[in-house]
């Protein structure tokens, strides 16, 4: 085994001799020179592979940020549009069956009905779904509890009572279901 300090002086009288020789014979100083833009080359081809990479890594974020800026873009039209349907569905649950039983408004309660059934199946088309809340676990992701009802039939934490429907769009909470939640009496 070799001492590591005598072959780096090795080394040096090595790079010693050779500096003296390269003075007087020109193919060393062209081999040298050959050496030096080989390295220069394969620097600036790692420096292309990296360009291309990250270029092409921009471009995979940027297809991937449109796609997701176009599936959510009707996020704030779907919103208002949540205010009409719960002012349809409350007009719809307040309308007595004395006044179902006439005719004339019969024929108008037959059209509002057929407006909100179009926009449930509008709802539908674009991804909007309502989130189950009664009989269902407390899930703080996807309802709000406005208030906790004493309950011996329903288990702590059950939602018993939803005041206003939640929806998602996709895959995203478009509007937290506003719940009662049962609590031990």
């Amino acid at each position: 085994m070799t001492d590591p300090t005598e072959d780096e002086d090795l080394h040096e009288a090595a790079e010693e001799i050779r500096k003296e020789t390269a003075e007087g014979a020109p193919e060393l100083a062209e081999h040298d020179r050959l050496g030096e833009l080989e390295k220069a080359l394969e620097e600036a081809q790692n420096k292309a592979l990296y360009a291309a990479a990250e270029t092409q890594n921009v471009r995979r974020r940027l297809e991937g940020e449109k796609a997701q800026a176009s599936a959510y873009a009707a996020t704030a039209f779907a919103r208002d549009m949540l205010a009409i349907k719960d002012h349809l569905d409350r007009a719809l649950a307040a309308v007595s069956e004395e006044l179902r039983a006439d005719e004339t408004a019969a024929n108008f309660l037959a059209g509002i009905e057929a407006t909100a059934r179009e926009l449930e199946a509008a709802f539908a088309r674009q991804g909007i779904t309502r989130i189950q809340s009664v009989g269902e676990k407390l899930d703080p992701h996807r309802h709000q509890a406005m208030i906790e009802v004493p309950s011996d039939s329903a288990e702590a934490g059950t939602i018993v009572d939803e005041m206003q429907a939640g929806y998602m769009l996709k895959d995203r909470l478009l509007r937290p279901a506003l719940v009662g939640v049962a609590k031990a009496p």
